[in-house]
């Protein structure tokens, strides 16, 4: 059976229609707030954006769902998870300070933040899940204790997963730091030592000390490697790379395994809303935006999170792209966007995977929302 959507076309939109008001319209008739029962705690999953990123779902937007669920009588929080690469949210205290720099504080949203696996990354919930490569994965505390979630995405490209959508948002923002290793272990930097000049740049931003340089070229101990990326994003020479014939599947896979897990124990207690705006090539995570590769489409509602991510998928896919963008061969209607972005990448095994688990379904039955009809 497929699953429905409800998706409100952002171009459809006539003139006096405010967006904050097409979120409501778009969750109320995708029942949101029907996830929460009364004095339920509701963790709002967001992504608050690294520092110097402009791109992740505005504050404003994110104010007119906690609304929603206050009205429903629910206790709402907005939360995201430390991250594993060095930045402006590596713990708490930095990553509420990014937050707030980017307007998520409660004078604008009506809610208070809460990072779910505390200080330093540290307070996880170890969650059984029936997968292909964890029997267990580790979900942050303050995530897994919540009675209820709302999960608002920003669609775009990524790097490894091909597209981020509501299953990276759960898998990546769900997990501890620890799982956010488990997840990148499949897919280890690598050097070229033909390339590499022994500049040391990469061991200088390696959070964790496991570059270093022997017989004038970089080596990486893959035993303490958080398989972050810092080192090939910063290597001027492009000496460091990954392996995508090997890890790329797997590291897909494991990020469906990981999103299956961050919703054990909330049937029927979730609720997705994602953000087909600014779809740019870069996660939220990058400390910068690049320039969108399709125009703003839409906004999607539901309650199946495999459901959405291939309705967004299929939505960019459907676009003309951008010209002056990262899609190479890739902008004409029909050709897969993320593909043409980063060629080694299989977006769609996310949606296979996550089938495959019993997270939802990639079928799905789109429903328009036109409140002005």
């Amino acid at each position: 059976m497929p699953s429905p959507v409800w998706f409100a076309d952002l171009r459809e939109k006539p003139p006096g229609v405010a967006t904050t008001d097409l979120v409501r319209t778009l969750c109320d008739a995708a029942g949101t707030a029907g996830c929460c029962a009364e004095e339920d705690l509701v963790a709002i999953k967001v992504h608050f954006g690294e520092r110097g990123n402009e791109t992740f779902v505005s504050p404003v937007f994110v104010r007119e769902v906690v609304r929603l669920i206050r009205e429903a009588g629910g206790r709402p929080y907005l939360t995201d998870t430390n991250t594993l690469y060095k930045g402006s949210r590596q713990n708490a205290v930095e990553h509420l300070e990014t937050a707030i720099e980017h307007g998520f504080s409660y004078a604008t949203t009506g809610a208070p933040i809460i990072i779910a696996d505390g200080l330093d990354g540290r307070n996880e919930v170890v969650v059984p899940v029936a997968g292909t490569h964890f029997d267990h994965v580790r979900i942050a505390g303050d995530i897994f204790d919540a009675d209820a979630m709302v999960v608002v995405s920003h669609f775009k490209g990524h790097i490894i997963a091909g597209f981020g959508g509501a299953i990276k948002n759960l898998a990546m923002g769900a997990a501890t730091p620890a799982g956010k290793k488990e997840q990148h272990n499949a897919l280890l930097p690598q050097v070229n030592r033909d390339r590499c000049t022994a500049c040391m740049m990469c061991q200088a931003v390696c959070p964790v000390g496991a570059v270093a340089i022997h017989d004038a070229k970089a080596t990486i101990n893959e035993e303490i490697c958080l398989a972050c990326g810092q080192c090939m994003e910063t290597c001027p020479s492009e000496a460091i790379y990954l392996n995508y014939a090997t890890g790329v599947v797997p590291f897909t896979e494991r990020l469906a395994e990981y999103a299956a897990g961050a919703v054990v124990g909330k049937q029927g207690k979730a609720a997705y809303l994602t953000f087909v705006t600014h779809v740019t090539p870069f996660c939220d995570c990058a400390g910068w935006s690049d320039a969108p590769i399709v125009r703003d489409i839409g906004i999607l509602a539901g309650a199946d999170p495999v459901a959405i991510d291939a309705a967004a998928y299929d939505l960019v896919n459907g676009e003309t792209g951008l010209a002056g963008t990262m899609l190479g061969t890739h902008h004409a209607p029909g050709k897969d966007k993320f593909a043409g972005l980063f060629p080694e990448t299989r977006g769609p095994f996310q949606l296979t995977h996550a089938q495959k688990i019993g997270l939802g379904t990639r079928e799905y039955l789109l429903h328009p929302v036109r409140p002005w009809e």
